[in-house]
């Protein structure tokens, strides 16, 4: 369910942001600002890391840059690719697991139709291209309209989109890209499974207690689910694109926005009674 306002993050109780055990973050233009990771925004991750809070992006971005995150960023896991994964460093074991929804058979045959879409999408929709991180992927496919290609507009968007759903893939606009495949898996559906198997946490039972900071489409249903979802600033560029809003926004966009999120968290813990 849409929410009805994008309220300040500065107009969230204390108290709300004082309970909060974990945050969950979309990665780009969440984290990152203007495809960079700053410094700021990963000092974030790490202060938060350090305040013992559980911290895993979820993301659009394939398996070889999520090996990479849960291998060396300050986080407890990742999930990747809209859901398709995750990975988390094994640390007692010493080595990095993946955890896929989908068995190596589905996911071969998905392949084989992704393969289908993006013929067409290239013959039909001009300028469209395929993400440059394409060959790291191994479950969706994902078409650039603006990152590595001059911007498309919101008809070309639309239209990409159109193309995924006929022949019945989901699709998932980013602030980058549209994602597609096939599976009814979604950030959301990913991430409750990952924190129930991986780290014994029932979501259900305690959304309140974590926060979610995204910023695009393909974020909605983590939008409508937490109760606390955040908002960076430049969420409102999407916001008549999705079917759910955050309720809390941040001042700042981007990375200045999450970092902002972090601040207000740990700010609120070093204030509450222990």
């Amino acid at each position: 369910m849409t929410a009805p306002t994008l309220q300040p993050l500065s107009a969230c109780p204390r108290i709300v942001l004082a309970r909060i055990r974990g945050v969950f973050t979309d990665i780009d233009e969440t984290v990152s600002t203007d495809g960079r990771l700053t410094a700021e925004a990963y000092g974030a991750l790490e202060a938060l890391k350090a305040a013992g809070l559980t911290v895993v992006p979820v993301t659009g971005r394939p398996a070889g840059w999520c090996d990479h995150i849960a291998r060396f960023w300050p986080v407890d896991a990742v999930v990747g690719e809209n859901g398709a994964f995750w990975m988390w460093l094994d640390r007692a074991a010493g080595r990095l697991r993946t955890r896929f929804v989908q068995s190596p058979e589905v996911r071969a045959e998905g392949r084989r139709r992704l393969d289908v879409i993006r013929e067409e999408v290239l013959r039909v929709v001009p300028g469209a291209g395929i993400a440059s991180d394409q060959p790291y992927r191994l479950a969706d496919l994902a078409v650039d309209f603006c990152e590595d290609v001059p911007a498309l507009d919101g008809a070309a968007v639309d239209w990409i989109v159109s193309i995924f759903t006929a022949h019945g893939a989901q699709a998932k606009v980013s602030s980058i890209h549209v994602n597609g495949w096939f599976g009814d898996y979604d950030k959301l559906s990913t991430t409750r499974l990952a924190m129930r198997e991986t780290f014994g946490v029932d979501l259900d039972a305690q959304r309140d207690a974590w926060v979610f900071a995204g910023d695009s489409p393909n974020d909605s249903p983590m939008f409508g689910w937490f109760p606390n979802g955040v908002g960076v600033a430049n969420v409102r560029e999407f916001a008549t694109r999705m079917p759910a809003l955050p309720r809390w926004i941040t001042t700042a966009k981007s990375g200045a926005g999450f970092a902002e999120l972090a601040r207000a968290i740990l700010s609120a813990r070093a204030a509450s009674p222990a």
